[in-house]
């Protein structure tokens, strides 16, 4: 039983720390406000951005006020699923706080580099396909920002632009090393009395 709501609980709060990332990083990037994927996030998460954004100031320009729901979210998730597996957070200390907040930062982060995977992944597997595909332009847009980096010091090679392959590497390497790291450590140190 206690899978099962964990399970809910991780499905319902997941795609709200999800959407309220994706929110605060298509601001970002400058997407089109009409694209399907930027209605859709907020048409989701207007009922608590709109009126956190009163209590929580932009900073040049970036609203932040998404930026901290996802990170409320996470934490929320995180101190739920603890909870559930039997831990006691009404007397935990501030270390235990501390750690679970740190803990949701570093989920949001691995939540932004899969965001970055499957962005990339489409925009390589549709410019193959249906270069002309109308989310195309979105892809492109998501991307950019990370694929330029690596256009500038490799040049494409027989006609074909290896900087996809190079950042799907370069994110895989970020999760595995950084990233896992620091969620282990972060693990290890709520473990401990």
């Amino acid at each position: 039983m206690t899978e099962a709501v964990i399970f809910l609980f991780k499905s319902i709060l997941g795609i709200f720390s999800l959407s309220f990332l994706l929110r605060f990083y298509l601001q970002v990037v400058r997407a089109t406000p009409h694209n399907p994927l930027s209605v859709f996030v907020v048409a989701i998460t207007d009922f608590a951005a709109v009126p956190t954004r009163r209590f929580v100031p932009s900073w040049r320009g970036y609203d932040l006020s998404a930026l901290l729901l996802a990170l409320m979210t996470e934490t929320l998730l995180l101190s739920m699923v603890f909870i559930l597996n039997g831990m006691d957070l009404q007397t935990s200390t501030f270390s235990t706080i501390l750690a679970i907040i740190c803990l949701s930062l570093v989920s949001l982060v691995k939540m932004f580099v899969y965001i970055i995977i499957i962005v990339t992944f489409a925009q390589a597997i549709l410019s193959w396909v249906n270069p002309y595909s109308p989310v195309m332009s979105l892809l492109v847009t998501m991307s950019s920002p990370f694929l330029d980096f690596f256009r500038r010091r490799f040049k494409p090679v027989g006609g074909v632009d290896l900087s996809p392959l190079f950042l799907l590497i370069l994110c895989q390497l970020i999760l595995v090393w950084p990233i896992n790291t620091a969620h282990n450590a972060i693990l290890l140190a709520l473990s401990m009395p």
